[in-house]
């Protein structure tokens, strides 16, 4: 098993920044990715981001070039940094870690942009 434990996000204005942070315990040994997830009003959770240990993160076309994630292998975590954010992106935000077999999932925190 893999406790995930988010911390962070809250509100900001349109065009602003904030930053989540992450950090995995239990089996982390079974971890292969970690990134995040979110799921914003009438939608259905959609990948924001995920970064292998070996491979170039992935984004989601809609945070290309404003979110920013990197990992602290040393600490087990993974950090989100956003920045221009827009009100599309107020939500509720998952951090995720791919195991061999199936997904881990944070409690998730709130993110809420005002514009």
């Amino acid at each position: 098993q893999v406790n995930l434990v988010e911390s962070g996000g809250g509100l900001a204005q349109a065009g602003g920044s904030l930053r989540l942070s992450c950090v995995a315990s239990g089996n982390t040994f079974d971890i292969d990715a970690m990134g995040w997830f979110r799921q914003t009003p009438g939608h259905q959770r959609e990948m924001v981001t995920m970064m292998s240990t070996s491979n170039t993160p992935l984004y989601a076309d809609s945070v290309k070039g404003r979110f920013t994630v990197s990992r602290d292998f040393t600490k087990n975590a993974v950090y989100l940094q956003m920045t221009t954010l827009k009100p599309e992106g107020t939500g509720v935000y998952y951090c995720a870690a791919r195991g061999r077999s199936f997904y881990y999932w944070g409690q998730g925190t709130q993110v809420t942009v005002s514009s």
